[in-house]
């Protein structure tokens, strides 16, 4: 039997993006940019200890405009990912699985995830 008729599994391409499958994915990437961010600072950690000029300028890239820039990233992806880890810990008790609170909760993380954002930014000083 030839596998050149056979018909293909339907991919991304195929779907349109919708709010769930964007925050599923978001979900995943920023767990990845989470566990770098930990790595960069584990390393600014270690260089505090071991080399304070390499850790200085570490803090220096982080002072900077494009510093401040990835910190405030990292800091959204941290506020978004506990957020929607919650919304999770709420299907995982069985709660939330309607379509209509499925995107009212997914608007909510989105909302809270940037509230905490400017909270910890603006009037965290």
């Amino acid at each position: 039997m030839s596998s050149k008729n056979r018909p293909l599994s339907p991919h991304l391409q195929v779907y349109k993006p919708q709010l769930t499958s964007m925050m599923s994915i978001a979900h995943r990437l920023t767990g990845l940019v989470l566990a770098f961010g930990l790595v960069v600072f584990t390393y600014w950690l270690y260089r505090v200890v071991t080399n304070p000029v390499i850790a200085n300028q570490i803090t220096q890239f982080f002072s900077s405009g494009i510093g401040s820039v990835v910190i405030f990233a990292w800091v959204f992806t941290f506020n978004y990912h506990f957020c929607n880890g919650i919304r999770h810990l709420f299907w995982d008790a069985g709660k939330g699985y309607s379509i209509p609170v499925v995107y009212k909760s997914g608007i909510l993380v989105i909302l809270m995830a940037v509230v905490l954002t400017v909270v910890v930014f603006f009037l965290g000083k």
